[in-house]
């Protein structure tokens, strides 16, 4: 598999080819002293991705169901969950799901374009890295998580190249020479816009 840094290359490589206009959208490297002035201790693979983007100038469907934040925005959300966590009993488990809310060491890496929260959750045991969702109207669910951030990455990189999905989410091209994700292969057009395939791979490479 490959590592956090290596997908976002060939990521980087992808869009450079085929959609230089979401490349455009990615911010550059977080510093390292934007990294240590976080209130939350990051997980390796995270501070890893912010090194490479550190989030994106705004909101595109760059991957699949959710947009990389950056270090503030990381920031950010998670304070804004711990404080509306304490007015509400966020932080106790619901059954019979057994999660909260929120939980202080889910990091929220990324967000969905209605608010919901992808996140690393950081909590002791087997599930430790593990990707899952803190939903605004529900509980945590993880019921459909990735294993890591660079286990999500390499697969969302492997879609770009070999031309499958993530799970059921395909790329496509919109008319302005946008990335966007979407369920199925036969989309054809998104909010009355075209929609064309996305090329596969880069210069013959798979």
């Amino acid at each position: 598999m490959s590592s956090v840094s290596s997908s976002w290359r060939r990521i980087d490589a992808w869009l450079a080819a085929h959609a230089p206009a979401t490349l455009a959208m990615l911010n550059p490297p977080a510093t390292p002293d934007a990294l240590k002035s976080l209130c939350v201790r990051l997980p390796d693979e995270l501070s890893e991705s912010l090194t490479c983007h550190d989030g994106l100038k705004e909101w595109t469907s760059l991957l699949p169901e959710q947009t990389p934040l950056s270090a503030s925005g990381i920031a950010a959300h998670w304070r804004m969950r711990m404080e509306i966590a304490a007015d509400i009993d966020g932080f106790v488990a619901v059954a019979p799901v057994g999660e909260p809310w929120w939980h202080p060491l889910w990091i929220p890496w990324a967000e969905s374009a209605d608010g919901n929260a992808h996140v690393i959750d950081q909590r002791p045991g087997p599930g430790q890295g593990r990707l899952g969702w803190a939903v605004h109207d529900g509980v945590g669910d993880f019921s459909d998580s990735w294993p890591g951030l660079t286990a999500y990455l390499n697969d969302v990189a492997q879609a770009l190249y070999l031309g499958c999905g993530v799970r059921g989410m395909y790329p496509y091209l919109t008319c302005d020479g946008l990335l966007w994700w979407d369920f199925g292969t036969e989309c054809r057009s998104i909010n009355g816009e075209p929609l064309l395939p996305a090329p596969v791979g880069v210069g013959g490479q798979g």
